[in-house]
């Protein structure tokens, strides 16, 4: 079984029919993202959507072996969508991990849509759905944008670990237990997603202090300026 990094499925972990189908979801999902990221694009966001790129590539460097042939990272689809918003977010995750399998063969190519799904699509969907409830609720102030950062990065990560197992169960090829999956991948990524939350919630109050109005979710979700304060 070849060796992967980053919560990357190899080639042949799951089977081809199914890796064939996720492509076709892969591929749908960033043609919705792209039509409704046209929207949000201007001088202000276009930028940023180049550094959150930037960034997710280096912290994706950081890898935790999980499953032979399967393993975690930090993904940070919950800092992408909280700085540019879930379709140009889920973009710039898709473009790392289009990166990373064509030069660094970082995940298999037959497993592309697969990937692209877990942590492009479903990660960062399951992340915002957070983010847009908590910063809603949660008092206006810069320890409840950290507050949230951290949640939704917990939950975000192990909702797209669990995306793996749900593929595993539709064309999975080894002999591995479909309990003793999730359970390892629920684990492991719950431990992933707070390191993942520390960075996120550290990287979106730095950018939130010092320029608030580069703050995707801020704009969408706060009626009234955040506070300074804790």
């Amino acid at each position: 079984m070849d060796d992967v990094r980053a919560m990357h499925i190899a080639n042949g972990i799951i089977n081809g029919p199914v890796s064939a189908i996720f492509i076709v979801v892969a591929v749908a999902g960033l043609a919705v993202c792209v039509r409704r990221a046209r929207v949000d694009l201007d001088d202000r966001l276009a930028p940023m959507a180049g550094l959150v790129a930037a960034f997710i590539f280096a912290v994706q460097m950081l890898n935790f072996q999980v499953l032979p042939g399967v393993s975690g990272h930090l993904l940070g689809g919950t800092l992408a969508v909280i700085l540019v918003g879930p379709w140009v977010g889920a973009l710039c995750v898709a473009t790392v991990l289009l990166v990373q399998a064509l030069v660094f063969a970082d995940g298999g190519l037959t497993a592309i849509g697969l990937n692209i799904t877990n942590m492009a699509l479903i990660g960062t969907a399951a992340a915002y759905l957070l983010v847009a409830l908590l910063l809603r609720v949660l008092p206006r102030t810069i320890a409840s944008l950290g507050a949230t950062a951290l949640i939704a990065s917990v939950i975000g990560v192990v909702v797209a670990s669990l995306g793996f197992v749900a593929e595993y169960a539709l064309g999975g090829t080894t002999q591995l237990s479909l309990g003793g999956i999730a359970a390892t991948m629920a684990g492991v990524h719950t431990l992933i997603g707070v390191g993942e939350g520390l960075i996120a919630a550290t990287t979106v109050v730095t950018v939130a202090k010092v320029r608030p109005d580069l703050v995707y979710a801020l704009r969408a979700f706060r009626k009234q300026p955040i506070g300074a304060q804790a």
